[in-house]
């Protein structure tokens, strides 16, 4: 293995174990949970979250967006102004034409049913509440997932609430939490599926087929193709291990059922797309109430779960947050790393860089240069011949693996 720059805690070659790379910066983000975090290009933008101070929950401020450019390994704190949305977690966060999506979502309140939204590459990072024109919006929820399909955005399930008018006995596809049935409005798990479509401030509900999954909150879920993905998830005192795929065309449901083993039940996961046809599963909470750091690969088609060895068995995450990145990388940031009676602790504030696939030459060229330049002068006055797209790639790439000035002589 090379000797590593100094400011890169560790990376191992190849996926087969994957390839991790825990970054450093000299600025960095409060540890959160439960926040919301997309990537556009090299860049990973984080809102929201909580933290546990003394068992007490305390919000992230909302008017606050941090940026990580995982090319050069920094962090930049942006604030926002508009209608900024109040502090919350357990928001469903989305990118879709260069904006970022949230909805619902749990505040010092409770749970909320709106929508905002702010353009992410302007560089003013103004929040704008959504009223929305046509249909009706779903009833207030948090721990929701989304797939974004065909300009719009379909949500799934989440925990909330079911005023008593439109509570059905017969109605599957809502569970009661026992502790609610002394108040005016009933509070549980649901498998609805809502459509919002950003161009027509629309909400509408399909006309699903198959047989949908069981209520939950706490899942995971993804995108592949015209299919959404849902893992995993809680419902009343049961942790799931199921997986079901939504057809964002016709609208049916079908159930995997896997060919092999396959990971135990969990909640607060998550599952990213790292191929046409790959999943990729890390951490959760168990039945045990035991935060997870083990990883899985899933292959839509031949209906195998694999698991993966890694380097960082000691580091569990749950309620994070794994977003895919360039070169089919997975950046997962924050999280917590301990359950103890029902409160997160042990938040988090580093980012990982997962490789999931073998680098392209370009990519291979670029990261053996950039590590090595600062250990060979002679390499240094000779950056400025490389080709300009290359010269480009290589500083932005040097600038990550820099030593920190504490470690610079």
């Amino acid at each position: 293995m090379n000797t590593l720059p100094l400011h890169v805690h560790s990376q191992q070659p190849g996926m087969d174990p994957a390839s991790e790379r825990q970054i450093c910066s000299e600025l960095l983000p409060p540890e959160r949970s439960g926040h919301t975090a997309v990537v556009e290009d090299n860049l990973l933008y984080v809102w929201g979250g909580f933290r546990s101070v003394a068992g007490e929950v305390v919000y992230l401020l909302s008017d606050e967006i941090w940026v990580y450019d995982y090319e050069r390994g920094v962090w930049k704190l942006f604030n926002t102004t508009g209608e900024v949305p109040p502090s919350m977690c357990g928001t469903c966060g989305c990118f879709l034409n260069r904006h970022l999506y949230i909805f619902g979502g749990c505040d010092d309140i409770g749970e909320t049913n709106e929508i905002y939204c702010v353009n992410l590459t302007d560089g003013k990072y103004t929040w704008r509440k959504i009223i929305h024109d046509i249909g009706s919006a779903p009833s207030r929820r948090d721990k929701l997932s989304c797939w974004v399909y065909n300009g719009k955005i379909i949500y799934f399930g989440g925990y909330g609430e079911k005023p008593l008018d439109d509570f059905d006995i017969r109605d599957k596809s809502f569970i009661i939490d026992a502790a609610s049935w002394l108040e005016d409005v009933l509070w549980g798990w649901n498998n609805e599926v809502h459509i919002f479509d950003p161009m027509k401030a629309s909400w509408s509900e399909p006309q699903t087929h198959g047989r949908a999954p069981a209520p939950r909150a706490a899942h995971a879920s993804a995108t592949l193709g015209c299919r959404g993905y849902i893992c995993g998830g809680r419902v009343e005192g049961t942790w799931m291990s199921d997986i079901h795929c939504l057809d964002l065309e016709s609208w049916t449901w079908s159930e995997i059922i896997p060919a092999s083993n396959y990971p135990v039940g969990r909640s607060w996961h998550t599952i990213t797309a790292v191929s046409d046809g790959t999943l990729f599963l890390i951490g959760g909470l168990s039945v045990d109430y035991k935060p997870m750091s083990d990883r899985w690969l899933f292959d839509v088609k031949t209906k195998k779960w694999r698991e993966v060895e890694h380097s960082f068995k000691s580091k569990p995450r749950l309620w994070h947050t794994a977003s895919p990145g360039n070169d089919f990388d997975v950046i997962v940031f924050g999280g917590s790393c301990d359950y103890i009676h029902d409160v997160f602790t042990g938040h988090c504030n580093d980012a990982l860089i997962l490789q999931m696939q073998p680098y392209p030459l370009f990519r291979i060229c670029e990261d053996y240069i950039a590590k090595t330049v600062w250990n060979n002068k002679v390499l240094r006055n000779q950056l400025p011949l490389l080709p300009l797209k290359l010269l480009t790639a290589v500083q932005r790439r040097t600038s990550f693996y820099r030593p920190s000035k504490n470690q610079q002589h």
